[in-house]
């Protein structure tokens, strides 16, 4: 069984499908709701898969729950709704029919896909969104969401990589806009967000340049001591960096060594990080 779009745009059961005739070879129109809502569903997961045609996969989802809206079928139509939502790259339309599914079908076996589903929303759009990270943040929030409420799903363990990717892009946004400052001599502006890399994205793979970037900011200020605590910091935690060769090779042209000096932020970082004094 086939069936024909008969126009541009799906008006309910307006819309007729192309069958096979039984006999004669010939074919005949009929009426969707004249189809089962599992015949109509297929049909949904048939664009999907065979034909890679989201966009009327949702089409057939939709008129699962609209023509069968309190059967098995329909609620398999609005998880795969949202999936082929996802797909077409509707973001926000995904979230909105993930969450209905949610509301709906809190204790189902797909809730834990649902919730992940709407936090991958948000992630696929990480690359899309410039210098505003409101989306990065949502990102991290859905993902610690299914990793708390669905730890032994199927998803936690993909939720929790993509956590700390995404962890790792706010980071990285931080470094951008810090060298940008860098560069233009702007160090107080620049030293403001490196050290929110060092305080609060101490686990991404940017602590150890934002540390070498502190001893360059603190250097063209002359705050030496505040670039010395800053290198003994990288050197004790990221020695083997090529980060730490350069500052070590900044501070020795000015007769300066890597060690806790002075009583900053930094030195109090110093305590935490290498002696373990928290309080």
């Amino acid at each position: 069984m086939a069936l024909a779009k008969t126009g541009a745009k799906w008006v309910g059961i307006a819309l007729v499908v192309t069958t096979l005739a039984a006999c004669g070879g010939g074919t005949q129109e009929r009426p969707l709701d004249s189809f089962t809502a599992e015949e109509i569903y297929k049909q949904g997961e048939l664009q999907l898969e065979a034909g890679g045609k989201p966009d009327e996969a949702i089409r057939y989802f939709q008129e699962v729950e609209r023509l069968y809206p309190y059967s098995e079928w329909s609620k398999r139509a609005l998880i795969m709704q949202a999936f082929s939502q996802h797909k077409a790259g509707e973001y926000e339309e995904a979230r909105s029919t993930a969450q209905r599914f949610l509301d709906s079908y809190p204790g189902d076996d797909d809730a834990p896909y649902a919730a992940y589903l709407m936090a991958l929303s948000y992630y696929d759009q990480i690359d899309e969104v410039g210098r505003d990270q409101g989306l990065t943040f949502q990102a991290l929030q859905g993902m610690r969401t299914v990793i708390e409420q669905y730890p032994d799903s199927d998803y936690a363990r993909s939720a929790m990589l993509k956590f700390e990717l995404a962890f790792d892009h706010l980071a990285g946004k931080e470094m951008e806009i810090g060298r940008y400052y860098l560069k233009r001599r702007n160090y107080t502006a620049a030293i403001n967000r490196f050290r929110t890399v060092v305080q609060d994205f101490q686990t991404t793979t940017h602590t150890a340049e934002a540390l070498h970037r502190l001893v360059e900011a603190y250097l063209g200020l002359g705050f030496n001591a505040e670039a010395q605590t800053a290198a003994a910091i990288l050197g004790y935690n990221y020695q083997s960096s090529p980060f730490y060769d350069d500052s070590f090779r900044l501070l020795k042209g000015r007769g300066l060594a890597p060690e806790a000096q002075g009583d900053s932020w930094l030195r109090t970082v110093y305590r935490q990080m290498i002696r373990g004094e928290w309080l």
